[in-house]
């Protein structure tokens, strides 16, 4: 068992690459597998009117609108590259979630990733979601803000995407329901998509976060399903993993007092590196195998066991009695199930106080 850990560093580079290096690095050094972020092209994601969400306005006070604030943190194609080749550097995946099109093309173009992310933003956005299939790369999607019947609406869009060989789209939201969302379709998806369970507010409250939907997920689509945490601590993270999560993710920033929309919301290094160590005991100790004594509780077992013991001297011939037959800590001697098989029996030895039957 080993649960994939993304360090989601998103937008936490504030547009400086080389900040983005030092969040490679400080990712790899907590234990994370993958470093996860964000590319866009500003034009193509928001309109010049669209406002910013509270959290993104609690966190930035230096921009007005969306769109201000995701173009001073927009990096380019080149830096992405560059990215890359820093995380492979670092023995740590890259990652990136895509948010237009032409981001996506460009990104597949360039470094050809075997694995994109896509947010809950666009898991409604079923033409994107299709877009994202035929690269022909693995899933993992996030399902923030979204019913039952959203995701059974993304899952049908990701089969066409994958399955579909003769139409570029469907004809129509209902023929795409009809002739994709089905249990065999779904299963085709078994190796090929990740659902993340996942509540989009920053930062989350304990009480919204619901964890038993990544078993209903699981159960419903008979996928692997992980977590994207946006609550404080590491509790959820772990709680998730205990659940059957195969993947956790986590924002992660150098200060979380740097302005910036995700940076409050973020876990620290430090916080990163518990969360890491916590995950890795966890799956330890959720090796699955058949209960029975370990190696070293064996050891312990002789001290901790009682024993069948005479409660006072005991004569051959005697019998054994409640009176003089007792249940104590003892170095060996008779199980104390078989106290009732014993009592009304005769002794065919003597005993002292004190010794084991």
């Amino acid at each position: 068992m080993h649960t994939y850990i993304i360090a989601e560093v998103g937008v936490n580079h504030n547009g400086s690459v080389e900040l983005a290096k030092k969040l490679i690095h400080v990712a790899k050094d907590c234990g994370a597998d993958a470093v996860k972020f964000q590319t866009f092209k500003t034009e193509r994601l928001v309109t010049s009117s669209a406002k910013k969400a509270v959290y993104q306005d609690e966190n930035d006070n230096s921009t007005t609108t969306q769109a201000e604030m995701l173009g001073r943190l927009e990096l380019t194609i080149d830096d992405f590259v560059e990215l890359d080749r820093e995380c492979r550097a670092a023995g740590v995946d890259f990652l990136t979630t895509c948010f237009d099109s032409e981001s996506l093309l460009t990104i597949m173009d360039e470094l050809h990733l075997s694995v994109l992310k896509i947010g809950s933003g666009d898991l409604t956005n079923l033409p994107f979601l299709i877009e994202h299939a035929k690269t022909g790369a693995k899933l993992v999607v996030s399902t923030g803000m979204a019913t039952l019947s959203e995701v059974e609406d993304a899952m049908a869009a990701l089969a066409f995407g994958y399955l579909e060989e003769e139409k570029e789209m469907p004809e129509s939201y209902q023929w795409l329901k009809r002739h994709y969302f089905s249990s065999e379709k779904i299963e085709q998806l078994s190796d090929r998509v990740t659902l993340l369970h996942c509540v989009t507010d920053y930062p989350a409250q304990y009480r919204d976060l619901n964890l038993d939907a990544i078993g209903q997920l699981r159960q419903a689509y008979k996928l692997n399903v992980g977590y994207s945490d946006h609550s404080l601590g590491i509790e959820a993270c772990c709680a998730a993993v205990a659940l059957g999560a195969v993947c956790i993710e986590k924002h992660l920033t150098l200060d979380k007092g740097l302005s910036g929309p995700d940076h409050a919301a973020s876990a620290s290094p430090e916080e990163f590196r518990l969360l890491v160590n916590a995950i890795r005991n966890l799956e330890l100790a959720l090796q699955p195998r058949i209960k029975s004594p370990t190696k070293r509780e064996l050891a312990n077992l002789e001290v901790a066991r009682k024993y069948l013991v005479a409660k006072q001297d005991i004569e051959q011939g005697e019998v054994f009695s409640v009176e003089n037959v007792e249940i104590k800590r003892s170095a060996f001697g008779m199980s104390p199930s078989q106290y009732w098989n014993v009592l009304g029996h005769k002794a065919i030895k003597s005993y002292s106080a004190g010794d084991s039957l």
